[in-house]
């Protein structure tokens, strides 16, 4: 594996760590898998549905989170945004065990701030550091729309992995480029998503959906008629999403905006959060949009009185 001294570059990458196995760990596994890529995991503690993904997609199994850092020359961290500093630090430890430098990628919904922190987590152990904004849902072997931007002084190991079927790109020379890229993109797409599901969540609970309805008619395009479309699909993401709109809140106010638009969205997932609706999986059927908003306004009524 690489040390210290070491550059690690498209030939000398024999095998990339991911961690961990969920809908995007394991979709971005798969692609290089296909593309004829060793993907190496830890499943130490990881439920049955993890592991199920981990093995659809061939990622081989090495158990613990330093031999994970043992096996592998580029290391991807993709899961929710409240771990990610947590696991940079547990990897840092890692290295320092196994005496392993494998390039550390950022890959999760995190501010440029906390992108910089877990820079510094990882900076002192030696490992080249590279910050990834991922924009699109899990990829799939042979498709490309999933795109993986990247950014820091040094990508190029990163980017090798281009040749191995992801869609990398770069996006500057700067640590917290890629992850503002993706905050900003994710506040047009979830931070939307949420307004639309307050929106008819209030109409559902007023007794004026069909009314909405109708008064939109006339006025909706494509792209709003895909966003109602896509509310039903967002219950399962809520838990993670309520992470990713505090950072985005946090990625505004750094640049003297306002936070409270996103935080506004972080609690509308949270509402999400706490109903049965957020224990579905991607395995299974969305909900009817009718009867999510059913449910949830079931929930409203039952910790605060609406009208109706």
């Amino acid at each position: 594996m690489a040390s210290p001294s070491d550059k690690v570059t498209a030939g000398k990458i024999k095998a990339v760590g991911i961690v961990s196995a969920g809908d995007m760990g394991s979709g971005i596994g798969s692609v290089l898998i296909d593309g004829g890529m060793e993907v190496v995991t830890s499943l130490d503690g990881r439920g049955d549905l993890t592991r199920l993904r981990a093995g659809e997609a061939g990622m081989r199994d090495v158990g613990s989170l330093d031999a994970v850092v043992e096996a592998c020359d580029v290391f991807l961290s993709v899961l929710v945004p409240a771990q990610a500093t947590d696991l940079a630090q547990r990897v840092a430890d890692a290295m320092r065990r196994t005496g392993a430098r494998p390039v550390y990628v950022e890959c999760n919904a995190i501010s440029p701030k906390t992108v910089a922190h877990i820079s510094e987590v990882i900076g002192p152990t030696g490992a080249t550091f590279v910050d990834a904004g991922i924009i699109g849902s899990p990829p799939k072997p042979a498709q490309a729309a999933t795109r993986l931007y990247c950014s820091g002084p040094d990508t190029e190991a990163f980017e090798a992995l281009a040749e191995f079927g992801l869609n990398v790109r770069r996006a500057g020379p700067e640590i917290g480029q890629a992850s503002g890229l993706k905050m900003v993109y994710a506040a047009s797409t979830k931070g939307t998503t949420a307004v639309w599901t307050e929106l008819l969540l209030g109409a559902r609970a007023l007794g004026m959906t069909g009314a909405l309805m109708a008064e939109l008619a006339p006025e909706t395009n494509d792209v709003s008629r895909k966003l109602i479309d896509s509310v039903p699909d967002m219950p399962r993401r809520a838990r993670r999403w309520v992470g990713e709109m505090e950072e985005i809140a946090a990625t505004f106010e750094e640049l003297g905006l306002t936070p409270r638009i996103l935080l506004g969205a972080a609690d509308l997932y949270r509402l999400v959060s706490e109903t049965s609706l957020a224990e579905q999986t991607s395995r299974e059927p969305n909900p009817n949009l009718e009867s999510m908003l059913d449910l949830l306004v079931q929930h409203l009524r039952a910790s605060k009185p609406l009208p109706g």
